[in-house]
């Protein structure tokens, strides 16, 4: 059969129909609380436990609990037309299946290549962070790791290997079968919320006002540092947060009632998670002069400055815990995309084998956990962050198209779940994500061109020629 061409956008029915053959599936084991729980477990990591400081130190100030609202309200718009796709489309790929639904093959393939800066490089960052807080504790204990072994190239060391060590370890637990995952992220994404609660309660009662004034601080001068300009950067910068709610998507393929769990799970994860930031933010910038906040556990630092010894241990150990859910669904929605390409054949077919025993992708998620290691031992934290931002919002703005294009072409496809006004809710939504998308550093647009140049070079090495053929029907 002839290829389509790169344009020509694959019809949902056959996506449906194709979803259900091929070898050994995916087992469906999720339920609506196990998805809100990826959702939450992906959501609270990094984003709160080490960028806040480095979105209120650099570009937000106190103004850090604004950027949080701008993000929350993009987020809003972009999580209401993700419900309704996914639960149109149960199956693995998320914004990837969508933009083949709607853009055809090439455009596909590009946000596919620029999701894996969404998750492969989201769990490299959070990883990062999560050895931050490890050597935190640590040192409270009274150890501590040679330098060279601490930090990655250019900030001190040689490889910053305890984020590397994580990654690897969690990716043999997604190996080990989803079943065994979930189960364990729920457990930890309970133990975190419990903890973040406490930070809240006891953070919220040494406050000190005055470090909230004032609550935007002035512009130096430079666009982005501080004043309105800030705010809006440190939205873009904290949005990396918000990605939760597209791990949830991923998880299409097996959860147990998808029309229904969905947009139930999805939803619920966004309204806990924003609520949950801005309070944190709130209470962090009220404790530390927000310009002492740069560095990798504020949090902690936080604590450290009310006195609290025991409680900061405790705090650290919640950081941790948070950090570890976040990059192990991270890492677990990073191999649901190349699931769903392979099965294109955009990619090679070796990523969208299934193990017959654990009824995962077990040879995709070892390579990517491999790959995702080696970034989170030698690249800084700062570079993952940003990277990780814009590719996200690139995403949430092509599904909020991708639901408007639907909309028009199908009117009369059964939509389990509605977007209300659809119109104006993905339209606020694209307007959100290119504004904040504006507010990015420009080296950043940068790298992100460079790496979108690099996708289109492997598109037309290899999966031009290799993409699935049409079907009938």
């Amino acid at each position: 059969m002839p290829v389509p061409g790169p344009l020509a956008p694959k019809p949902i029915d056959r996506i449906l129909d194709e979803a259900g053959q091929g070898g050994t599936p995916l087992a469906r084991t999720l339920s609506a609380f196990g998805l809100g729980c990826i959702g939450v477990g992906a959501t609270i990591g990094a984003g709160i436990f080490v960028l806040t400081g480095t979105a209120a130190a650099h570009y937000a100030g106190p103004g850090l609990v604004i950027s949080f609202l701008l993000g929350g309200f993009a987020s809003a718009c972009v999580g209401l037309c993700y419900a309704e796709l996914s639960a149109m489309i149960p199956v693995p790929g998320s914004t990837y299946t969508y933009a083949y639904a709607t853009l055809g093959r090439l455009a596909a393939w590009i946000i596919g290549w620029d999701l894996v800066l969404e998750f492969a490089l989201a769990a490299a960052t959070v990883a990062v962070g999560w050895s931050g807080y490890a050597q935190s504790l640590l040192a409270d204990l009274g150890l501590r790791l040679p330098e060279a072994l601490a930090a990655a190239p250019g900030v001190g060391g040689l490889v910053n290997l305890p984020a590397a060590g994580i990654v690897l370890a969690l990716s043999l637990l997604l190996i080990a079968g989803n079943r065994r995952a979930a189960g364990a992220n729920a457990g930890l994404v309970a133990l975190k919320v419990a903890i973040i609660l406490a930070f809240i309660v006891v953070g919220a009662w040494h406050v000190t006002p005055s470090l909230w004034s004032p609550l935007v601080p002035a512009n130096t001068g430079t666009f982005g540092e501080f004043g309105w300009s800030g705010v809006l950067r440190g939205a873009g910068v904290v949005f990396f947060a918000f990605i939760g709610f597209e791990t949830v998507a991923t998880a299409a393929g097996e959860t147990r009632e998808p029309r229904r769990d969905l947009p139930a799970g999805l939803l619920g994860a966004l309204l806990v998670t924003t609520l949950l930031y801005v309070a944190v933010a709130a209470v962090l910038t009220g404790l530390v002069p927000y310009r002492d906040l740069a560095v990798a556990d504020p949090i902690a630092k936080a604590i450290d400055a009310i006195g609290l010894g025991a409680f900061a241990i405790l705090i650290k150990l919640g950081a941790l815990v948070g950090l570890t859910t976040a990059t192990l669904t991270a890492l677990y929605g990073q191999t649901r995309i190349f699931y769903a390409m392979a099965r294109d054949r955009l990619l090679p077919e070796a990523f969208a084998q299934v193990h017959r025993g654990t009824r995962t992708p077990a040879l995709s998620q070892g390579l990517t956990g491999l790959a995702t290691a080696l970034v989170a031992g030698f690249v800084p934290i700062e570079v993952l962050g940003e990277l990780v931002s814009i590719g996200t919002l690139l995403a949430f703005t092509l599904v909020c198209a991708a639901l408007l294009l639907l909309r028009r072409r199908e009117p009369g496809r059964a939509r389990p779940f509605r977007v209300p006004r659809a119109p104006l809710v993905a339209g606020l939504g694209i307007l959100a994500c290119l504004a904040l998308m504006a507010g990015l550093p420009a080296d950043t647009w940068l790298r992100l061109g460079v790496w979108l140049a690099l996708g289109l070079a492997i598109y037309a090495a290899y999966g031009r020629t290799r993409a699935a053929p049409a079907r009938e029907g």
